[in-house]
């Protein structure tokens, strides 16, 4: 039985109980820390039954990889691979351990942006090529070479699944070439979707989380007024946990969304949907 309504971290550890994701294999991008979306999304698959694979920014004195390594044992990773996609030859690797190691693959989590801190202040005019060139890689066309490379991999009704905001269509102050850089990779959902598609039934789907307090959200000045903002006048009167966008990236894994493709998915509390 369910517990009660209003006991939402419950009803959120139920609900993953009833994905069953055994026997599925995803790689997950991105986890930083703790505080990482992506830690959310590869707890909530793990709780499920999944098989992981995970990969770490490398870094000359191996500081990520050894943060990494440790935060996520816990999950039993068979894949831990270094990652960094401003090095075609990286991905290149990372894809052929997971045809070595797994042969295939379920799930492909895409939870990738960088901007350096000139970028998202002042004037958005004012931005320089090399920074706009460097955003847009990384956080935006990154997901087309791992799909690229998994392509051959993906198992029937595979599941790609990428995170957004809600910057990629309004004008958020302190955003500025991230909101940029999460329309284009919106718009490379929906382009993957009608690609991967027809032969496999390969899915493609973002999800544009609200704002939570991460190592990435920590450049974006007024990250804390953003986060009070959404608590004030969000419909549900609160942000979101990275536990909640992990329970619906592990719908997305799943065969209940299973005739969802192309699509942004909302988990920002309905603050999207206010005027404010």
């Amino acid at each position: 039985m369910l517990p009660p309504l209003g006991e939402n971290r419950s009803i959120l550890g139920a609900f993953s109980m009833l994905l069953d994701l055994r026997g599925k294999k995803a790689l997950v991008t991105g986890i930083a820390n703790n505080k990482s979306i992506a830690w959310g999304i590869a707890q909530q698959l793990h709780r499920a039954g999944c098989e992981l694979g995970v990969t770490y920014l490398p870094d000359e004195r191996g500081r990520f990889e050894g943060k990494v390594r440790e935060l996520t044992a816990p999950l039993s990773p068979s894949l831990f691979e270094p990652l960094n996609v401003q090095d075609p030859a990286q991905i290149e690797a990372v894809f052929k351990r997971v045809a070595e190691q797994w042969g295939s693959i379920d799930v492909l989590v895409h939870c990738l942006a960088f901007a350096g801190k000139e970028e998202l202040i002042g004037d958005y005019s004012a931005i320089s090529s090399e920074g706009f060139n460097r955003a847009l890689e990384v956080s935006a066309y990154s997901l087309a070479p791992l799909c690229r490379f998994a392509k051959p991999l993906f198992n029937p009704g595979a599941s790609v699944i990428t995170l957004s905001y809600l910057g990629s269509e309004r004008a958020i102050p302190n955003y500025n070439v991230m909101g940029v850089a999460k329309a284009a990779l919106e718009a490379s959902v929906r382009y993957l979707a009608a690609e991967l598609g027809p032969e496999k039934q390969v899915r493609v789907n973002a999800i544009s989380a609200g704002p939570i307090r991460t190592l990435a959200s920590s450049a974006i000045g007024g990250i804390l007024d953003m986060i009070h903002n959404v608590e004030e006048k969000a419909p549900l009167r609160r942000t979101v946990s990275q536990e909640e966008v992990g329970s619906t990236a592990a719908f997305l894994a799943s065969s209940l969304s299973s005739g969802i493709t192309g699509q942004v998915l909302y988990v920002d509390a309905g603050y999207c949907i206010t005027g404010m």
